[in-house]
């Protein structure tokens, strides 16, 4: 029986459109295999985002290509955003490869393996000129736990920063139909999910295309109405495009969770203005100060980028200041790299690798002591924990997160005591607060 191995890189949205070539692959009779060597297609869906993704894949696409030599009956099979970008380059560069298909035609995953097989395409290289967008027809076989989940809201994103491939990569901004995705969720729900973190490029800019009516609010009522799915999660909120109607409805609505993902990128105004990103520093104090208004006990969530050309030792002060003021929840921090085709890559006054990686530590353990000083506030508090299961640190140990926590990219909760399922949202009792982890026992 025709067997696949699938291999998912990136960021959650590449791990939807890798659910999807899953289950149209299972669709049409394939079936998943864990051991590569056993497998007749051998599959990898790549990010292309920034270099060190490439390279990520590259050395997953080359280990892959191992199995390959052994069977040259194998097929390799390249899909995703490194392919959309480079396109006719991997040729030469990933000879072992059979197929590489793009960001815009994965969903064709099935007729273009068989083409393989067959001996009747005309190139590695498929080029789909049609923008693809999903929808909730489509086969999806969930790879996450069966308790939570992804919604891919929009595909593609009209806001440009400098130093952003993604315009290019998956195309201008195109938003699904909120029946459409009440469809997604509601059968989400039946598969027992308890948990739906709504993901795009750019949640705010949802609806942009589609006309006056349809913007995020109106998707999050229309969700609210047709499901029963108790915590739903805002990732990916653009600054800008954070308005009342959003906060009013969070603060009317608790199966919203009061979790915000805000990437501010940087605070200096200078910065910001060279990296096409339409707000100033004093907009992000306002941001912070109206959606603790309207949600006083919100977790908030950013992206910061140190080592932007052009940046200065008084711009990393001036993070360093906000970071001691908003005192956010959790903050990723990342140093920036030149990007091929990106606006930025041209821009003068390039900081060095060691200026970068000095300013990436610098950051990190500005807010490493206001994330540990944060999570005190939690100790003696009861909250609602979604668990996950047993923990990864030890088995006997069971792991969950608050409503304050997101899948894999923010602490959670070690369950000392109290029995409970994968699943299961319970009420815990915070004992003891870590770096960035949260230490509780079973209530009720």
């Amino acid at each position: 029986m025709a067997s696949f191995h699938l291999i998912s890189l990136g960021c959650p949205k590449n791990l939807v459109d890798s659910e999807l070539m899953f289950g149209l692959l299972e669709q049409a009779g394939w079936v998943f295999e864990e051991d590569p060597a056993r497998a007749s297609v051998l599959l990898v869906n790549t990010c292309g985002f920034i270099q060190s993704a490439v390279e990520e894949a590259i050395d997953e696409i080359l280990e892959l290509s191992l199995y390959k030599k052994e069977d040259p009956d194998k097929l390799l099979v390249v899909t995703g955003c490194m392919v959309q970008r480079y396109q006719e380059d991997l040729l030469a560069e990933l000879s072992e490869v059979d197929l590489f298909i793009g960001t815009d035609g994965f969903h064709q995953i099935v007729p273009l393996v068989a083409a393989v097989m067959a001996g009747t395409l005309k190139s590695k290289v498929q080029h789909v000129p049609e923008r693809f967008l999903m929808d909730s027809t489509m086969p999806r076989r969930i790879s996450t736990p069966f308790y939570r989940s992804w919604l891919k809201i929009t595909e593609g994103c009209n806001n440009r920063c400098s130093y952003c491939m993604i315009p290019s990569i998956r195309g201008e901004l195109r938003s699904r139909t909120p029946a459409d995705l009440v469809k997604e969720a509601a059968y989400l729900e039946q598969q027992g999910v308890r948990e739906l973190s709504l993901i795009a490029q750019d949640l705010t800019a949802y609806g942009d295309d589609l006309g006056e009516s349809i913007h995020l609010v109106a998707l999050l009522k229309a969700l609210l109405a047709g499901s029963t799915i108790p915590w739903i999660r805002l990732m990916y909120l653009y600054p800008s495009g954070i308005d009342e109607a959003l906060l009013s409805l969070m603060a009317e609505q608790p199966r919203i969770v009061p979790y915000m993902d805000i990437p501010f990128q940087h605070v200096s105004d200078t910065v910001l203005r060279r990296m096409n990103r339409h707000y100033a520093s004093d907009d992000l104090y306002q941001v912070i100060a109206r959606v603790r208004s309207y949600l006083p006990n919100v977790a908030l969530r950013s992206t910061l980028m140190v080592g932007f050309p052009g940046e200065t030792d008084d711009d990393v002060r001036q993070l360093e200041q906000f970071l001691g003021e908003a005192r956010l929840d959790h903050v990723g921090v990342f140093a920036y790299a030149n990007e091929a085709g990106s606006p930025s890559e041209h821009f003068a006054h390039q900081c060095s690798e060691t200026e970068k990686n000095d300013r990436l530590d610098f950051i990190l353990g500005v807010q490493a002591e206001v994330s540990e000083k944060i999570l005190q506030k939690y100790v003696g508090r009861v909250e609602a924990v979604l668990v996950e299961g047993v923990s990864r640190e030890t088995d006997l140990l069971l792991e969950g997160r608050t409503r304050f926590q997101a899948p894999d990219i923010d602490g959670c909760v070690y369950i000392t005591d109290g029995n409970a399922n994968p699943g299961d949202i319970v009420q815990v009792r915070m004992n003891e607060a870590q770096t960035y982890d949260l230490v509780g026992e079973i209530v009720y």
